[in-house]
């Protein structure tokens, strides 16, 4: 796997704290600075999200492709699957998450409550290498809402 990511700033961009990163698979994406009221030169122009936010989109989407495969794999009749994710940071830097809360809804006929717990906790025990990761400075906790149909 591979990415580059370059500084959009030098290039007299509106935001001096921009990045695009081009992924190996070939796709963009746009990253930027919060505004910084003391130093606006240091800051972006919150026009894109924050790099840790993409981590932690990343996170989500990891853990939601998990839950689905698992509970398709299982032959549960899977309609949908969101997470919201809640999560904290240190105060001090490097400012790692320290708390990160996944709330889980998943939608679909007849579907166990254990099938989708259980595909839930192999996500975080085996499979997501982003929530394994970030579990060794974060406490991960879960939360599942479902949604028959």
């Amino acid at each position: 796997m591979e990415c580059t990511v370059s500084w959009t700033g030098a290039a007299g961009t509106r935001s001096g704290m921009g990045f695009v990163a081009e992924t190996g698979s070939g796709h963009t994406l746009v990253m930027d600075g919060a505004i910084d009221a003391a130093r606006p030169d240091n800051g972006g122009q919150n026009l894109a999200p924050r790099p840790m936010e993409t981590v932690l989109a990343g996170t989500g989407g990891c853990t939601a492709y998990d839950v689905v495969l698992i509970l398709k794999r299982g032959r549960h009749d899977v309609r949908g699957c969101s997470v919201r994710l809640n999560a904290q940071r240190a105060e001090t830097d490097p400012k790692v998450f320290t708390r990160i809360h996944m709330h889980f809804t998943v939608t679909g006929r007849n579907l166990p409550r254990e099938a989708v717990e259980r595909a839930i906790a192999l996500s975080h025990e085996k499979y997501c290498s982003a929530s394994i990761m970030l579990g060794h400075t974060a406490q991960i906790s879960t939360g599942l809402e479902l949604v028959e149909i």
